[in-house]
């Protein structure tokens, strides 16, 4: 995609540095479901929040409301995804839910310029994020693609991991008529040479090319809960039912999983200012590419990082990924890139002291 509109930027469109060390804050976020009766019966699957508190996000309570003939939460198999389950048989009366998520999140910050002993996950947990998937193989056009990026000189994961970064920050593009998220589908993005998509597809592309040079790398798929502090086109709050957001990370002994987000830094490119393509010098974006390496602003929540998996209970069929609520009716699976017609709202509201 050419870049257009390269006039220089304003003093009062130079952003500051985003807060490394921010107090933690609370975001109440809401699901609410209902059911077309000729959808009946019905089996609905919600995402929720990471099933593991970490250093930058921990589960406070989640409850939930409605008149489901069954309820749960599960984990899959594979990569432990939470789900909320619900399903409907009854078609007395008409089906409706709500799920409510209580949740703490603080930004999450790697100095780089610091190593030192990270925890080391355990060795089924790495090889996990080593793996291929559907979506994102490892061999092949993928492999051949990192070893070509990859300079002579880089021989720490970190240092891999950058120039992978920095690659895909030069080289894709944001397109504002992928449907969601994207598919992730790397190996078509490569083969065909068309590198535009959404954050689904330009984070899956940093996963796949570090994992085919022996880097566990992993997408973390979530939603945006919040306005961002530095870039308007980095938020969301209140109405999120089409806010959600996948990021990245990879791991290094040194510093332990390391975020990423060069995804984001392709939206700043496109999204920042409505009348035009911000180029890659611009300070906004410079801020962003630097920043987004290392560091992720916490107005997001992150599900899990579950990719082409069956959920539990079993679905009918692999999901690419799950951030989406997802549901399967008398038909067949519901499109949940069509809330109108699949009849769900998702909102956030931040929890001030």
């Amino acid at each position: 995609m050419a870049l257009t509109g390269a006039s220089p930027a304003r003093a009062e469109d130079t952003p500051g540095a985003p807060p490394r060390n921010a107090p933690w804050r609370s975001f109440e976020v809401t699901t609410e479901v209902e059911i077309w009766p000729q959808d009946l019966p019905l089996r609905l699957w919600l995402p929720l929040p990471l099933y593991r508190d970490t250093e930058y996000q921990r589960t406070v309570d989640i409850s939930w409301t409605g008149n489901a003939s069954r309820t749960g939460i599960y984990r899959d198999p594979r990569y432990g995804a939470p789900a909320f389950f619900a399903d409907w048989t009854d078609k007395a009366s008409a089906p409706k839910l709500q799920v409510v998520k209580h949740i703490t999140t603080t930004n999450r910050s790697v100095d780089l310029s610091q190593p030192g002993r990270a925890a080391m996950p355990s060795r089924e947990e790495l090889d996990l994020y080593l793996q291929p998937t559907a979506h994102i193989p490892t061999d092949g056009i993928v492999r051949a693609t990192a070893s070509r990026i990859l300079p002579i000189s880089s021989r720490t994961p970190v240092d891999r991991a950058r120039a992978l970064y920095e690659w895909i920050v030069e080289n894709t593009y944001r397109d504002p008529k992928v449907i969601g998220c994207g598919t992730g589908d790397i190996k078509f993005m490569l083969e065909s040479g068309n590198l535009g998509g959404k954050c689904a597809d330009l984070n899956a592309l940093f996963v796949g090319l570090a994992r085919s040079v022996g880097i566990p790398a992993r997408d973390v798929y979530g939603v945006r809960v919040a306005d961002s502090a530095t870039w308007k086109s980095l938020g969301k709050s209140g109405d999120i039912t089409k806010a959600q957001h996948c990021r990245a990370e990879f791991f290094d002994e040194r510093f332990g999983w390391v975020p990423v987000d060069p995804a984001d830094v392709r939206k700043v490119v496109l999204e920042e200012e409505k009348d035009r393509i911000l180029p890659l010098d611009d300070p906004r974006v410079k801020l962003a590419r630097q920043t987004l390496f290392g560091y992720w602003e916490m107005n997001w929540m992150g599900f899990n990082t579950a990719g082409d998996t069956r959920l539990a209970p079993d679905t009918a069929k692999p999901l690419g990924h799950f951030m989406y609520p997802y549901a399967e009716g008398a038909k067949g699976p519901l499109d949940y890139y069509d809330p109108q017609n699949f009849q769900y709202r998702m909102s956030s509201r931040e929890i001030r002291a």
